[in-house]
């Protein structure tokens, strides 16, 4: 942070759209330099805790997440704002919380009605031919993707942003994000 030229009064909240350990392994950290209050839906906590009940595939997201906190010395810290959906943040000009469950239970993201942009979190990763919802393991509920998808696809931003990708570019995200919607829809005609 520091070598971004932050200073700890520049952060003013900490936005968690879900609480797997590679979106929480400095969260500790980042918190205490800051004093920022950590925003998230309450259903991360046990991510957070590193006490999720991971089943089926997930146990292997469980296993590494669980080697990933001892070999980072992880220190868990405690949602101060709990985030439910629709809720309106005074963020970046006001953020809407969209909750987007799938990948992790209280998974959400943050659409900005000002830009038109979503932070669809890890809903996708947008890399160029590589472009792809996380992998199974990696979702502990990956029943309600479909509706999570749908509801992107509903809300119709011009602007992705997801947390996992290779460039800048918010309409190539989106674009990506269609393409990969119509992967889906011929994939579940199959």
């Amino acid at each position: 942070m520091c070598r971004l030229g932050l200073k700890p009064e520049s952060l003013c909240a900490i936005l968690l759209t879900h609480g797997h350990l590679d979106h929480t392994g400095g969260l500790a950290a980042i918190k205490a330099w800051s004093r920022a209050p950590v925003y998230a839906h309450p259903a991360e906590q046990a991510h957070i805790d590193g006490n999720y009940p991971y089943r089926g595939a997930a146990r292997v997201c469980g296993a590494l997440e669980a080697a990933g906190r001892a070999l980072l010395r992880y220190r868990t810290v405690k949602i101060d704002v709990t985030l439910r959906d629709g809720d309106e943040l005074p963020f970046w000009g006001g953020l809407r919380v969209v909750h987007l469950p799938g990948h992790t239970a209280g998974h959400c993201g943050f659409f900005s009605a000002r830009e038109n942009v979503l932070f669809s979190g890890d809903l996708f990763a947008s890399y160029g031919v590589c472009t792809h919802l996380a992998p199974g393991f990696l979702n502990s509920e990956p029943t309600r993707l479909p509706a999570s998808v749908a509801r992107v696809r509903a809300l119709d931003p011009v602007g992705l942003i997801p947390n996992h990708y290779d460039c800048a570019d918010i309409t190539a995200h989106r674009r990506r994000f269609e393409r990969l919607c119509r992967e889906f829809r011929q994939t579940e005609r199959s």
